[in-house]
C-alpha cells in the first residue's frame, strides 16, 4: 500500500501557506503604519484552514494555487482578506494600531515556526521510513 506526499503530510502543506501569506500581510500593516488612509488588513486563520481542509477532501477540486487564478473571492493568496477593525479612530484614516499589529506579528511568528518545525519532522520521519531506519 502506497500513499501520496499530499496524504503524508496532511493540512499542514496548506498551514503553511496560509501562514506565509499571513505574515506577508502583517509585515505590510506593520510598513504602513504611517501612511494616511491606509486600511489594516488580516486573515482569519482557523477558518482559512477549515476550509482548505474541506476543500482538500473533495474528490478532483479545483484549488486555487495563485493570486492571479480566477476565484470567487478577493484574495491574496489561499485565504480571503478582509479589513481590520480600528481599535482607536485616528484623523488620517489609518487603521493600523502598531501595538496590536506588532504582537500579532510576533505571536505569529511562533505558530509559524511551530507549523514549520512540525512539517519538518514529518519529513524527517519520511526520510527514515525511506531509507528503512
Amino acid at each position: 500500500m502506497s500513499i501520496g506526499l499530499s496524504q503524508a503530510i496532511g493540512i499542514h502543506e496548506d498551514a503553511l501557506l496560509l501562514r506565509t501569506q499571513r505574515t506577508a500581510i502583517l509585515a505590510n500593516n506593520i510598513a504602513n503604519a504611517s501612511t494616511p488612509g491606509y486600511k489594516a488588513r488580516d486573515i482569519d486563520f482557523a477558518a482559512a484552514l477549515q476550509k482548505a481542509s474541506q476543500h482538500n477532501n473533495q474528490p478532483n477540486g479545483l484549488r486555487k494555487t495563485h493570486a492571479r487564478h480566477f476565484g470567487g473571492m478577493e484574495s491574496d493568496g489561499l485565504a480571503e482578506v478582509m479589513y481590520r477593525q480600528a481599535m482607536q479612530a485616528s484623523l488620517d484614516g489609518n487603521t493600523v494600531d502598531e501595538q496590536t499589529e506588532n504582537a500579532a506579528f510576533a505571536r505569529h511568528m511562533v505558530e509559524y515556526q511551530a507549523s514549520f518545525q512540525f512539517l519538518n519532522g514529518k519529513f524527517t520521519g519520511l526520510r527514515k521510513a525511506l531509507k528503512g531506519e
